[in-house]
């Protein structure tokens, strides 16, 4: 096995922990401390924000486990993290048993309502589809949250603290308040004039008709409340009771304010949700997807996520390849070129309600010989590349009809937890744009979903069947990448970002910067990105397109767009000698918190 564990001393000499004392850190206003870095022993968090962080890594040092952990921050990142998070969201969630060593996932992806058809993104007037901005901007595109569905089966089937007790320490925050940084006014100011298009939104995120002030406090005493309401009477008060009537009435009528803070071009249209919706759904418990790389087990979700599959997919291309003895541009190369074929695959048949043959068959080594065999060490594929055809009977580069590029989102989020018993949580969870459908639950505190927008609004796929158009009670096809890594049956890494169909390339450019390419785990976090989704041009931050390497790259055919950033991951490594690597981002959105229970220097 040629996977490189070493961590160099240089790399890591300046490693800091977040400590919290009595009280806890998160207890304060103030921002508890923050590094992107972490090593030691007892368990270990990171999230991109600093009080979520700390708020996880209590109850871990008050003996929670690492799925108590996950719950308690990934309810803080409600709070803190509005636009990105929150029980009007969904998620999925990958969780590592240490008594067993088997993993399982739970998919939380919201739900269309029994109301969706096929054609419910297209404007009846006109015969065309919506303007993505028209139907995030409406109730159209709320699909029945699962975030707190997926909170209460995690606990359930693997904690061992009531939600309750978990949803404590976000309601203090909320009530209490937190800072506003550079981040969170600049996510406010990009939509406000989607805020300011509902009174509930408008009086929460744009107080006096503006953005708030950086380093001003925000408090959200609604939402402290629902919280506690649902701490007190269980999820049934938000599928079912008080807070289910509250969002259903805004889907179906939304909040428009009479004086609209700022124009906006699209009508506000209504969405279909129902009480039934809500009290139907359901988390549901797929098989993770499982592929072998260099020897290690990948552990991913599958549909309606696509993300296992693709990430798996180009793994399983790639290892055709010595990337760790080829040159950078090289190296580089045959990522951009595996991204792109497995997205064709994903474009082509992946989305809720794949069978799960084909999923297995996408997932097979013999498949991924198939794909392999397309890329050519000295030349770009042009690109949209063709999808293979996944039917078991191979021998020669597949082709078919050339696929289509998707909108990427980045209303995500992601967590890593690891307790001091093993046992590991890899949680994504969103409510898909930035600011989600942009409409506040009046009183209640927290921002709707626009998921459904993650539907193809048409088809996608020429002749062929199109795995992702809308359908009644149907999850939309998502992209993100909860990842966990064994080695031997042992964890190894963990990882996961957001960042929309980019979340994808971000989690394999990590794998193969950590695995393939000798770097350690915050060097693998920090190093700049470029994302490939089959497209004519890949998307690369700064950093990529000034890499030296980058220049062979454009004389293999490649061409980039620039873009500020891509993604925000957060990881985790287990070393042979019990310690821990915790990392997130070092400068992307704010830069991120890692956090252990015990510090331990190398």
């Amino acid at each position: 096995m040629r996977f490189r564990r070493t961590i160099t001393l240089t790399a890591l000499t300046a490693l800091t922990v977040v400590a919290v004392a009595p009280p806890p850190a998160y207890a304060r206003r103030a921002d508890p401390p923050k590094s992107p870095t972490a090593v030691g022993y007892g368990g270990a968090v990171t999230t991109v924000d600093a009080t979520a962080t700390a708020v996880g890594l209590d109850v871990l040092r008050r003996g929670g486990n690492a799925v108590d952990a996950a719950v308690a921050a990934a309810a803080t990142l409600g709070v803190t993290e509005p636009f990105s998070a929150g029980i009007g969201g969904g998620g999925f969630f990958v969780h590592y048993d240490a008594r067993t060593g088997t993993v399982r996932t739970l998919d939380g992806r919201e739900a269309a309502p029994a109301a969706m058809r096929a054609d419910s993104l297209v404007d009846p007037a006109t015969g065309a589809p919506y303007a993505f901005a028209a139907a995030r901007v409406s109730g159209l595109s709320a699909g029945v949250p699962g975030t707190l569905a997926t909170w209460e089966e995690a606990l359930r089937r693997w904690g061992s603290r009531p939600l309750g007790t978990l949803l404590a320490p976000a309601a203090a925050v909320a009530q209490r308040g937190f800072v506003i940084d550079g981040t969170f006014r600049s996510q406010v100011s990009e939509n406000a004039a989607a805020f300011g298009q509902f009174d509930s939104t408008a009086a929460l995120y744009l107080p006096g008709g503006q953005p708030p002030a950086v380093g001003t406090v925000l408090r959200n005493p609604d939402l402290a409340d629902t919280y506690r309401l649902v701490a007190r009477h269980g999820t049934g008060a938000f599928y079912r009771g008080p807070i289910a009537r509250d969002i259903v009435d805004t889907v179906q009528r939304p909040p428009v304010a009479a004086s609209r803070v700022g124009a906006w071009p699209h009508p506000i249209r209504p969405g279909g949700m129902t009480l039934a919706d809500l009290a139907d759904y359901r988390v549901r418990s797929p098989e993770p997807t499982r592929s072998r790389y260099r020897g290690l087990d990948v552990y991913g979700m599958s549909t309606p996520s696509s993300g296992g599959v693709a990430v798996g997919e180009a793994l399983n291309i790639l290892e055709r390849f010595d990337l760790s003895r080829m040159p950078r541009t090289g190296a580089l190369h045959h990522y951009l070129e595996a991204s792109a074929l497995a997205f064709a695959d994903r474009n082509r048949y992946v989305g809720d309600g794949t069978p799960q043959r084909v999923v297995r068959e996408l997932l097979t080594d013999r498949f991924a010989a198939d794909r392999a065999c397309r890329i050519d060490a000295s030349a770009a594929l042009d690109k949209p590349v063709a999808p293979g055809v996944p039917d078991g009977s191979y021998g020669g580069c597949a082709s078919a009809r050339a696929g289509s590029a998707e909108q990427p989102e980045h209303g995500t989020t992601n967590l890593t937890v690891a307790d001091r018993w093993g046992n590991i949580v890899q949680y994504t969870l969103t409510i898909e744009a930035t600011g989600g459908n942009a409409m506040v639950v009046p009183g209640r505190g927290f921002l709707l979903n626009n998921e459904l927008t993650d539907f193809s609004f048409a088809p996608t796929q020429g002749d062929a069947a199109d795995p992702n158009l809308p359908g009644p009670g149907k999850r939309p096809r998502s992209s993100m990448s909860p990842t966990i890594v064994l080695a031997q049956g042992r964890p190894l890494l963990a990882l996961g970002t957001p960042g929309g169909a980019t979340i994808i390339t971000t989690v394999l450019q990590v794998l193969v910067n950590r695995i393939d390419l000798g770097m350690t785990l915050p060097e693998a976090l920090a190093a700049p990105r470029a994302s490939q989704r089959n497209a004519a041009m890949a998307q690369a931050e700064p950093g990529f397109v000034a890499d030296p390497a980058a220049s062979g790259l454009d004389a293999l055919g490649h061409r980039f767009a620039p873009t500020a950033e891509l993604g925000a991951a957060t990881a985790l490594e287990f070393l042979p000698d019990g310690r821990v690597v915790a990392a997130a981002e070092p400068t992307r959105r704010g830069g991120g918190a890692a956090a252990v229970v015990r510090a331990a220097g190398m």
